[in-house]
């Protein structure tokens, strides 16, 4: 007899804890593109730290920097609607739940201004810096929350909307602001 093995995702928990389904559907479809958005945009400075010259003139690079930086602006500032919904849905038993996702590690802690330099892109490198950190961030937060649902160890729903929140606060407030920048 052969099984079918699923796995839960992220994406399952947020189904699992929403209040209407519909609210959970729309936020999955705004986090996704804002993942997809932040890989594209952490993986092409990646490529640079590395020496991958692609696109291989610095005015490619610098036009590749502001489409990654558009495109991230655009997913996130799409996320503030429905993840402020599922979060005044989510309602959580208690005010104090603790966030599920950790600081920043060594990893996401780099100096971007040699990479920029050396790829002869003009951004802020703090800028970059920050926002590279943030998505980073994002990313990791995703992962660990897709790793507890396959583990079967998800947050409570307390500690499922501390976190969010905390993500919603980091995203949308400077990560934003410093995506539209670079974009410009």
């Amino acid at each position: 007899m052969s099984r079918l093995r699923t796995e839960k995702t992220w994406a399952d928990v947020l189904v699992d804890n929403a209040a209407e389904v519909a609210t959970a559907e729309r936020l999955i479809r705004q986090l996704n593109a804002c993942e997809v958005a932040s890989l594209a945009f952490c993986r092409l400075l990646e490529r640079w730290a590395r020496g991958d010259a692609a696109p291989s003139t610095p005015g490619g690079r610098q036009a590749a920097l502001r489409r990654a930086a558009d495109r991230a602006e655009t997913a996130l500032a799409g996320l503030e609607d429905p993840l402020g919904r599922y979060l005044l849905e989510l309602e959580p038993e208690r005010a104090e739940g603790r966030s599920w996702y950790g600081a920043p590690g060594a990893a996401e802690l780099l100096e971007w201004s040699p990479v920029l330099e050396r790829a002869g892109v003009h951004a802020s490198a703090l800028r970059v810096t920050q926002v590279y950190l943030e998505l980073a961030v994002f990313l990791r937060a995703l992962a660990g929350l897709g790793d507890a649902a396959r583990i079967r160890s998800t947050p409570d729903r307390s500690s499922l909307w501390a976190g969010l929140f905390d993500l919603r606060e980091n995203l949308l407030g400077r990560a934003v602001e410093d995506l539209r920048a670079l974009a410009a």
